[in-house]
């Protein structure tokens, strides 16, 4: 069955437990796939509605905003509630989940926000710099949320990276350049180049040559100009920032969220699932 237009499988990419234990030749996963050890674990991706002035009343596509927004585990995005008053004399609690149940919010996440900031009743007090720090503890606990910080090799990039990068938790950023992925991802489908996303480096018929492989990995020789953009995306992109970061993005949202591969098998001695031999079928991931 085809997903929605708003939504898609992106791919996080972990060592596979097939490496391990030496037995990568077996591996066949059900879902996703392995490359020589390197595991792709499908995740469902969301694009959510945009949103504009009065989303929150329901303005615009900001009913559908809300109501795709408490679906999803991570965030690359960031909502302002307000509310300072408490007409019905409802603890602190209370009131909040109220309002954030709507995000998928619970009396036990509020309870765990407010007990972190050190807030006591009554609402009424709060001041509006107090809401917001409420709003943002809820959105961190609730909603994980990762800053991906695009076109990076754009000439105005670096002053940008470094204003953000003192608002924001360094831990919680990760530097993209999405049309470089796309573009390299292009050339490696159409035969130019060998290159694993995600990574630092990337092969051209040359360099396979000139590392012994006298057919070039049977890769395409590139002409002067395409020779050209590729290494200047390798001196912007890989060797500056280490990749193009957008593999790095779904990474980071699962370190934030604490997920951990786990690699269900029925027979613990051949690490198959049934009675064929391909091993490691499974991979889910769960919190720590």
């Amino acid at each position: 069955m085809p997903l929605p237009k708003s939504r898609a499988i992106g791919y996080l990419q972990i060592e596979c437990a097939c490496q391990r234990f030496n037995v990568s030749d077996k591996c066949k996963p059900n879902y996703g796939g392995c490359v020589e050890g390197r595991r792709s674990v499908p995740i469902e991706l969301l694009d959510v509605a945009g949103l504009v002035p009065g989303a929150h009343q329901g303005r615009g596509l900001g009913n559908k905003f809300l109501d795709d927004l408490r679906h999803a585990d991570a965030l690359i995005h960031v909502v302002d509630v307000s509310g300072t008053t408490d007409a019905e004399e409802a603890t602190a609690v209370d009131t909040l989940q109220a309002q954030f149940s709507g995000y998928g919010g619970t009396n036990a996440i509020v309870a765990r926000c407010l007990d972190r900031m050190g807030l006591k009743e009554p609402l009424e007090e709060w001041s509006d710099e107090t809401v917001e720090k409420v709003v943002e503890a809820f959105i961190a606990e609730k909603f994980p949320t990762v800053f991906a910080l695009n076109k990076i090799d754009h000439p105005d990039a670096d002053k940008n990276i470094s204003k953000i990068a003192k608002m924001q938790d360094p831990q919680t950023i990760v530097l993209c350049s999405a049309i470089s992925e796309v573009f390299l991802r292009r050339l490696a489908k159409q035969g130019y180049i060998k290159y694993v996303e995600g990574s630092e480096f990337l092969d051209t018929r040359e360099d396979l040559i000139e590392m012994g492989d006298p057919d070039g990995g049977g890769l395409k020789e590139m002409d002067e100009k395409l020779t050209q953009r590729v290494e200047n995306l390798k001196d912007m992109v890989l060797y500056r920032f280490g990749s193009t970061g957008v593999v790095q993005c779904l990474s980071r949202a699962a370190e934030l969220l604490g997920l951990v591969p786990v690699f269900p098998v029925r027979n613990i001695s051949t690490f198959s699932s049934g009675a064929g031999t391909a091993v490691f079928r499974d991979c889910v991931l769960v919190g720590k």
